[in-house]
């Protein structure tokens, strides 16, 4: 009789995984017990989902009781450069690599569908396939499974493709044998901690998400805090910084799914065209992207601080016609921006705008932009008088 396991992860393979492992569906109670503590501290700010149905989320059998087995599934999406060179370009804007390619939701799930397919038709059972769209916990998950270990900036790292690995699972009712589990091979190195432009890691294998350009960038729906925007330098969407500075990505290999490869339009684009996309424009250049999902304000608000943070006087013309912006997120950011890269002219812009503007927050970024000030602005952390 054939062998489920390997007949599954060779078909795994064929169907353009990189890496197969299988697992339990349980989770440690240390896996539960960092989900506690995490979601305790706040370090998951505005991402309420993470603190929704955290009995499911810390028990894939709470999830699915019939479930037996996870197959967690691994697909590269290693780049063809390093990404941390493209933050010496600062009239462009640096996109993080899993967002350079198509929607890696639409990827993977095709891909675990057609697995699930196949698994039912040739060892019966049933399935739920799951990609970063369900209360699902990947990471231990992967771990447990033999795919890769949680690394001191808690995304999974591999032997073979170092941290550029997208997850996805199928949940079975099949009774398979577990691999064994992938053990830490992080050593003494912390280049990962050390790399972060925000300080967002507390301790090695901890992460607060409010201070993650990740997180601030993409999941944080309001103003950016002033504390953090010169960090982000360049960053419009996302930051691969811990990611790519892994001793172990020197045995990955760049994505073989060429809709997970970048768009050529994605690697380093100016600043200055982003800056002036309606949202018309915005959803035709990013369709079937993840960026697309931000909208475009969150967008344009990323991209006006990139502006100003670019050291180039000559963009001031770019911030200065986004004053009068629909949307206060971007009003608010491209007078930071103006303030960064031309006082002068935005002394000269205040007495057009500044006394007909009805929204609180750009109101102080105003006062705070032209007093010259570092102090609280929209999205600083408010004191205690």
């Amino acid at each position: 009789m054939r062998d489920p396991k390997e007949s599954i992860r060779a078909k795994a393979l064929e169907v353009g995984f990189d890496a197969v492992g299988f697992a339990r569906a349980e989770l440690s109670a240390e896996a539960r017990a960092n989900l506690a503590e995490f979601l305790g501290r706040g370090r998951h700010g505005d991402m309420g989902w993470l603190a929704r149905n955290t009995d499911r989320r810390g028990d894939p059998r709470t999830l699915w009781p019939e479930a037996a087995t996870v197959i967690v599934l691994g697909m590269n999406y290693g780049p063809d450069h390093d990404p941390l060179e493209d933050l010496e370009h600062r009239d462009t804007g640096t996109v993080s690599v899993y967002a350079r390619g198509r929607d890696y939701h639409d990827v993977v799930k095709k891909r675990l569908k057609q697995l699930g397919r196949w698994l039912i038709d040739q060892w019966g059972g049933e399935i739920k396939v799951f990609v970063d769209t369900a209360p699902v916990m990947e990471k231990p998950l992967g771990q447990a499974a033999g795919v890769g270990w949680q690394g001191k900036h808690t995304n999974l790292v591999s032997r073979a493709f170092g941290s550029w690995l997208f997850l996805g699972e199928v949940f079975t009712t099949l009774e398979l044998a577990p691999d064994d589990p992938e053990g830490d091979f992080c050593g003494s190195c912390h280049r990962c901690l050390d790399a972060c432009p925000t300080n967002a890691f507390p301790a090695p294998y901890q992460l607060d998400a409010t201070r993650c350009i990740s997180y601030l960038t993409i999941e944080h729906p309001g103003h950016i805090p002033r504390e953090f925007r010169a960090a982000l330098g360049n960053r419009i969407y996302g930051c691969d910084d811990c990611l790519a500075v892994c001793p172990w990505n020197k045995f990955a290999s760049r994505a073989r799914n060429e809709w997970l490869q970048a768009r050529e339009s994605l690697n380093r684009p100016a600043l200055a065209e982003l800056a002036r996309l309606d949202d018309p424009a915005f959803r035709a250049r990013f369709s079937g992207s993840p960026v697309k999902r931000l909208g475009r304000d969150r967008f344009v608000r990323n991209v006006l601080i990139a502006l100003g943070n670019s050291g180039d006087p000559g963009l001031a013309e770019v911030a200065a016609g986004l004053l009068a912006d629909g949307s206060a997120l971007v009003r608010a950011m491209a007078v930071w921006a103006l303030g960064e890269l031309d006082p002068a002219r935005l002394a000269r812009e205040a007495a057009r705008h500044r006394g007909g503007e009805g929204d609180p927050d750009v109101r102080a970024e105003w006062d705070a932009a032209l007093a010259g000030q570092e102090g609280p602005g929209p999205g600083s952390p408010q004191k205690d008088s």
